[in-house]
């Protein structure tokens, strides 16, 4: 008898351990490096180089380096600004599409060297890397693979340099959080005075998957690398910084016409929304500058983004599965404005307070399942703080539901919902529920949990009872459940920009064929969309003006926007004299209002805009403004 006991024993204790295990990974799943990033959740992005002392977006490639010598560079001022916003890292933008390298490199005159900064001794890719670690946050270099300076682009000696440059980056600065790779290459620049127009073939010049990017995993392996398609983290499609309502960490990189998706030529369609049990784990990385723009504008002092502002990016990106990467612009001396510092304290104040207490925290939890019953998955992990341990149910039950009754009645307005991603990103939706008055009502629902979900409520309700719903194909792995209220304060800034005074209606009149009346109309919804546009758009004036603003259609859609325009005037409204002509940096990747400044005053009766090049074939407009 005792003899068939233990026989039985032995079969049934192999499935007993079989039972408590942990269920099978799901999918595709995140590596070392994208665990820790995600940990990470915010960081900002520095641009600061010779286009900030010539007030644009995108330097041509031929600024004189003499220009380059900020009088007050402060780097720990920067860094601490970052930190007291809670970011968790600095990325230096060592080289923007300028080709100004921000380091003294081997590969190029066009640098830091050439400059009076420090007599052409600094380093300010190091200056950022030490004021980084003074501060207790990770570091990581932005290089642009477009160089609108370097004579050699195009030529397959440029894309050595490029990696030789990047080699001394991934060599030179200590362990790296990061390197990142924008899309834009290809186009207008100086080139070491051509100035032309270069095109290459974006699939093959850089040589990305086979001679780049193993440089950053060899010399940095724990070092994410960002690109519009990944390979670690992709751009999330805009620079918003917001991420679809549904948004998955998995993704699947499309190219066009049948070949490979690289940075720069991709199909996009799917970046702000993941792809559903999608190829690889390349989350979004949710890019947006302070201000309007990345590099600085004096214009923009009264612009920068409010605590509030950059708390609902917070919630669209990190709060959606996404990191936040937010743009920081020195001003030409080498710091901060001050309304860019106040902003950023205060927005990390308001993070704190607002995840200080988790008023789930004591809360007991009934599941309908729990996984072999064993203690190892039961729900009361998902109130531990720890992304990792969790709440799962046994493999052929997918619906499981967890009922919360919390220790007595809480007001909240944020949901906070985790997956153990180390498994895979396996849960499809949630619903939450409150019980009122002895009846289940819905309160919310989301999907795509992932690394992290905060779910933000209309208003604040009052619950001592929730039901969360659980809906996946495999089953799930929750880790975390925080429930909290947003923590409010008024704030205002303590310099004020001048703000320009525009133009009434009566004080300028349009002569062009088209009057483009929608351009007019207060409403930034609507635009103008014309496909005869070489005579430009011709204003009568009664005063000078200062300023010519265009805001180009919000939609979303590209068609139209105007890449690079000319300005002429006029006496007679015959014979025209050319003004300036210029760009729109960055206008497909950031539509937002693009101002055209006059100095001194443009005192001509007649003004003429001529979009020069546009997207598509037609040119579009929400609305101009003209400013005394």
């Amino acid at each position: 008898m005792k003899r068939y006991k233990s026989f039985l024993l032995s079969l049934m204790f192999p499935a007993m351990i079989h039972a408590q295990d942990g269920p099978r990974p799901y999918g595709a799943l995140p590596s070392e490096r994208q665990l820790r990033w995600h940990e990470m959740e915010t960081y900002c992005l520095i641009h600061f180089t010779p286009t900030t002392f010539q007030n644009k977006e995108w330097g041509f490639g031929d600024a004189d380096p003499a220009i380059f010598n900020p009088q007050q560079f402060d780097a720990k001022q920067i860094a601490t600004a970052a930190a007291a916003g809670g970011f968790k890292g600095l990325i230096s933008v060592a080289k923007h599409h300028d080709g100004f390298c921000l380091w003294p490199t081997a590969t190029t005159d066009y640098s830091i060297a050439s400059s009076p900064y420090k007599k052409g001794k600094g380093d300010m890719v190091k200056e950022f890397m030490e004021a980084s670690h003074e501060q207790g946050l990770k570091f990581g270099v932005y290089l642009s693979a477009w160089d609108r300076n370097d004579v050699r682009y195009g030529t397959p000696a440029y894309a050595e340099a490029y990696r030789e440059q990047l080699t001394e980056l991934m060599t030179q600065y200590g362990a790296l959080f990061t390197s990142w790779h924008d899309g834009a290459n290809g186009g207008d620049g100086y080139y070491g005075g051509r100035n032309e127009k270069r095109t290459i073939d974006r699939t093959t010049y850089y040589a990305w998957h086979e001679k780049t990017w193993p440089i950053v995993r060899a010399k940095q392996p724990m070092a994410m690398i960002f690109s519009d398609v990944g390979p670690d983290m992709r751009w999330v499609g805009n620079e918003h910084g917001f991420a679809d309502e549904t948004s998955w960490a998995t993704f699947t990189p499309k190219g066009i016409d049948g070949k490979p998706a690289v940075p720069g030529q991709a199909d996009y369609s799917e970046s702000p929304s993941g792809t559903r049990n999608g190829t690889h784990w390349i989350p979004a990385e949710c890019d947006v500058p302070h201000r309007a723009g990345w590099f600085y504008h004096a214009d923009q002092d009264a612009n920068v983004k409010t605590p509030d502002q950059l708390f609902e990016i917070y919630l669209k990106s990190v709060g959606r599965g996404g990191n936040m990467n937010l743009g920081l612009a020195p001003m030409p001396d080498g710091y901060l404005h001050k309304n860019d510092v106040k902003s950023l304290a205060a927005f990390g104040e308001k993070v704190s307070k607002t995840f200080a207490d988790n008023l789930a925290k004591d809360a007991t939890i009934v599941a309908s399942n729990v996984r072999a019953n064993s203690e190892k998955f039961a729900a009361k992990w998902i109130l531990d703080n720890d992304r990792y341990s969790y709440y799962a149910s046994d493999d052929n039950v997918l619906t499981p539901e967890l009922e919360v009754t919390l220790r007595g009645e809480k007001e909240f307005d944020i949901i906070q919902l985790r997956e153990n991603i180390k498994l895979g990103q396996r849960i499809d939706s949630v619903v939450i529920q409150v019980n009122d008055r002895g009846t289940w009502q819905n309160l919310a629902s989301a999907t795509s949990i992932g690394a992290n979900r905060l779910i933000k409520l209309k208003t604040p309700v009052k619950a001592s009872k929730l039901k969360l719903k659980i809906y996946a194909p495999v089953a799930p792995t929750l880790s975390e459940l925080g429930l909290y209220k947003e923590f409010t304060e008024p704030f205002s800034y303590d310099e004020a920009a001048a703000v320009k005074t525009a133009l009434s209606a009566k004080e300028f009149r349009v002569k062009s064929k088209n009057r483009l009346v929608k351009a007019f109309d207060g409403r930034a919804g609507t635009f103008e969309s014309i496909t005869a546009f070489s005579d430009g758009v011709v204003f009568e004036l009664d005063q000078p003006i200062t300023a010519l603003a265009y805001l180009p259609r919000q939609d979303g859609n590209k068609e139209g926007l105007v890449l690079n325009y000319e300005i002429a005037g006029s006496s007679d409204g015959k014979k025209w004299e050319t003004i300036k002509a210029g760009e729109f940096s960055n206008i497909q990747a950031n539509p937002v209002e693009q101002a055209i400044h006059f100095e001194p005053a443009f005192r001509f009766k007649f003004l003429r805009f001529t979009p020069k090049e546009t997207v598509g074939k037609s040119f579009s407009v929400a609305a101009f403004t003209l400013f005394k």
